[in-house]
């Protein structure tokens, strides 16, 4: 089986390991495709946006930069998203935050994932991104220590009269769709179905499900029983995250749970030719795969793509080396030359050098 990249948590800080903390919107459209939530402040509908597939980026801390949402998009992403993004940073206008909130035409739609527990920073933030993005989804799911100790991210899983206010003013403070993204819960109290229901009754357009516990991080098997349970609870649609690496899981996720679109995590890391691959096997069944010299273009693309956009740095091409060339022959050695190098120049030969010995992988 595919293995996933070892990264940190998209937080990039540790993953908690014990827990300790210091419907008047909603009308279904008839043809089941969308959700149409209806907010008496402004007295219109927001439409969740109907999608081109059911395949979506998941957001990832120092992955899914603008270079790499646009060629995820160009591969078939159905939607793509920001790395999770601090409210209170936004709010307070931080300019290395509201850079990586940049985003382009070529991505869209494109949706903008926040976090925090101040709910004046997180309408601010919200009311700053509207104009650039098509969504505004709220993590409620991370699971670092140093977010949770905030009383954000998932420490909200058990603050529920807090995390409805938020997502009420949320919901009335901007014109584009609210999304939550949750977890299953903690251990010993798995409330995704009450927090869904939670968000729904409070102008939420959509749920996202990522089905491991918060002790889980991103480790074992995640628990896609507690999808099929939110789905059948609620009527918004339902996003269902955790376990997909290829286009047979995302058909099974699909199948087990009724859940109305995928989203791919790390599986997409190094690959955004993932999402041609699960699209491709879910109109035909059949299986798609790069060649090594495909992917080693795809990476030189990726670093095309950073310097137009002016966020190319000699560290990010290094890590992005290292997970463009995931398993192929000499992979090891490149990591080895990777930690001693200091220019592109140098990371360009040794790159080309590992396509030209690596014709499968």
């Amino acid at each position: 089986m595919k293995q996933f990249p070892k990264t940190k948590s998209p937080c990039n800080l540790p993953v908690l390991k014990s827990v300790g903390l210091p419907s008047d919107f909603l009308e279904q459209e008839k043809d089941n495709k969308s959700l149409l939530c209806s907010s008496s402040k402004y007295n219109r509908l927001v439409l969740f946006p109907k999608l081109k597939n059911k395949i979506l980026l998941a957001p990832m801390h120092n992955i899914t930069n603008l270079a790499f949402r646009i060629m995820c998009k160009e591969y078939g992403a159905g939607l793509v998203s920001t790395e999770l993004l601090s409210a209170n940073a936004i709010a307070r206008r931080n300019n290395a935050v509201l850079k990586l909130a940049l985003t382009n035409k070529k991505e869209k739609p494109i949706v903008a994932q926040i976090f925090s527990q101040n709910i004046e920073n997180i309408v601010n933030a919200a009311k700053i991104l509207e104009k650039d993005f098509d969504i505004i989804d709220f993590n409620i799911g991370c699971p670092s220590e140093k977010i949770i100790a905030q009383g954000s991210g998932a420490a909200l899983l058990k603050r529920k009269n807090k995390l409805a206010k938020i997502i009420k003013s949320l919901s009335i403070s901007v014109s584009i769709p609210i999304t939550v993204k949750i977890r299953s819960g903690f251990e010993g109290k798995i409330n995704a179905v009450e927090i869904a229901k939670l968000c729904e009754e409070n102008g939420a357009s959509a749920i996202i499900v990522h089905a491991r516990t918060v002790e889980q991080g991103y480790s074992g098997k995640a628990d896609w029983k507690i999808i099929k349970n939110v789905k059948d609870a609620v009527k918004i649609p339902v996003i269902g995250n955790g376990d997909v690496i290829d286009g047979l899981s995302a058909k099974q996720m699909i199948e087990q749970t009724g859940c109305d679109y995928v989203m791919v995590g790390r599986a997409a890391i190094g690959n955004p030719f993932i999402f041609k691959e699960i699209n491709e096997y879910l109109k035909t069944s059949k299986i798609i795969k790069q060649t090594a010299e495909e992917k080693i273009k795809d990476y030189f693309r990726y670093i095309k793509l950073t310097k137009e956009l002016d966020i190319f740095s000699v560290k990010d091409a290094k890590i992005q080396a290292q997970y463009f060339t995931k398993g192929f022959k000499g992979s090891k050695n490149l990591r080895r030359k990777l930690q001693k190098i200091k220019s592109w120049e140098e990371i360009e030969k040794v790159v080309r050098e590992i396509g030209s010995i690596s014709d499968e992988f």
